[in-house]
């Protein structure tokens, strides 16, 4: 896993939904991050699109999403890397359908 995404990087206490992008909720300020052992870190591009995240576990990322958006603006890929570097992709069509992963 890398620590630094693409985008504007903010923080978030926990998240929502099974269905992808997931969303993030409760946004922290950076001064709030000096006392939490787990938060997230979401990285948004100029039209606040979440292009991914990161769990972060007492300063190491425990988990990894990556985003990628057809130009009408739905979901098109997604590669999900668990604390291990395993890595699951999954592609979408645009109109959100799932066409293949591994």
């Amino acid at each position: 896993m890398t620590d630094i995404l693409e985008g504007r990087c903010r923080y978030f206490l926990s998240y929502t939904g099974v269905k992808l992008p997931l969303k993030l909720l409760t946004e922290l300020e950076p001064a709030q991050l000096e006392n939490r052992n787990t938060y997230f870190k979401g990285y948004f591009d100029a039209e606040e699109r979440l292009l991914g995240l990161q769990k972060m576990v007492y300063g190491e990322v425990e988990m990894e999403h990556r985003y990628s958006y057809h130009p009408n603006g739905v979901l098109s890929g997604v590669e999900i890397i668990d604390a291990e570097g395993e890595s699951n992709r999954m592609a979408f069509d645009e109109a959100g359908a799932v066409v293949g992963g591994e």
